[in-house]
């Protein structure tokens, strides 16, 4: 039987139990325990539907640890201990289609790709424009710095958890043509939080840039990836390295991402002949001496 007929059933159900003391009593009468467990087997939309039939599926559906899940089983993440909000409004701000530029800069957007979700065991970042191996951990202090030397940032004080990846496709900031196609892609990364935050939601929490970097003329492609320092030499963490895995063969032009437990990479190739990238790197924190919580990685023809 499809979830579909299977929902019809439980409505059918619904509807004769209203009008029926008998099948009430035999209804109360079934096992939450067995109901629980086929809860964790559906989705978001069949869960809302399922805890709409009544009362009792609503009060076993709508438990937090049902949500959580199926929320972790969807995202395909670890388990990231105690969160601040229920699961299944975690469930609803990374699964109901909304992306970072629906609440700012609608005007800029064009378009956007789910990517997919990695964790942060540890709060430090290293973020990147170049994939190339090895890549090494900058030592100086000041990010333009440890771009000018390789090519790389360490992010400090990074929540850690759930962080959710996206690949946005915008109007480059320095043109405001409506015709313009848009020559700037955007790795846009975020704690899985973020959406339901009061200072992302107020406006108080704004992105900031911490450093630029210029790739000359002729690059091959526009790349960006986000690593947790921690794995960045963990056996899953290379498949960002093995480009034949996942970037597009030459001439191909769609933007290409992947990602794995602890990061995340895109990368578009590019016509021969460009005049070059520049690449900047932008954080928001919660609050001035916030942790950060969302990244952001825009690459820009020039």
């Amino acid at each position: 039987m499809s979830i579909e007929l299977f929902l019809h059933f439980l409505f059918c159900c619904y509807y004769f139990q209203s009008n029926c003391d008998l099948c009430f009593c035999v209804w109360s009468s079934y096992d939450k325990d067995i109901w629980t467990e086929i809860a964790k087997h559906l989705d978001g939309k069949s869960l809302v539907m399922l805890a709409t039939a009544n009362k009792w599926f609503q009060r076993v559906v709508m438990h937090d640890h049902i949500w959580k899940h199926v929320c972790l089983r969807d995202l395909d993440v670890k388990d990231p201990g105690p969160v601040g909000f229920k699961w299944n409004e975690l469930y609803t701000s990374a699964f109901d289609g909304s992306h970072s530029f629906m609440f700012r800069q609608k005007e800029k957007h064009i378009d956007w790709m789910r990517i997919g979700s990695f964790g942060f065991d540890s709060p430090l970042a290293l973020l990147t424009g170049k994939l190339f191996v090895p890549l090494k951990i900058p030592q100086e202090e000041n990010a333009e710095e440890m771009l000018k030397s390789t090519g790389s940032i360490v992010l400090k004080n990074v929540k850690t958890g759930v962080w959710i990846a996206d690949l946005q496709l915008v109007r480059c900031p320095v043109c405001d043509l409506n015709t313009c196609d848009g020559t700037m892609q955007i790795l846009d990364a975020r704690h899985m939080e973020l959406f339901l935050s009061e200072g992302f939601l107020n406006g108080n929490w704004e992105y900031e840039v911490i450093g630029t970097q210029d790739i000359a003329k002729n690059a091959n492609g526009a790349s960006g990836a986000i690593f947790d320092i921690k794995h960045l030499n963990d056996v899953s963490t290379s498949k960002i390295f093995n480009h034949n895995l996942w970037m597009g063969k030459a001439k191909d032009w769609q933007p290409k991402s992947v990602f794995t437990k602890h990061a995340v990479a895109v990368n578009t190739n590019l016509q021969e002949n460009n005049e070059g990238l520049q690449v900047k790197y932008h954080v928001m924190k919660a609050g001035n001496d916030g942790e950060v919580v969302s990244i952001r990685v825009s690459q820009q023809l020039v």
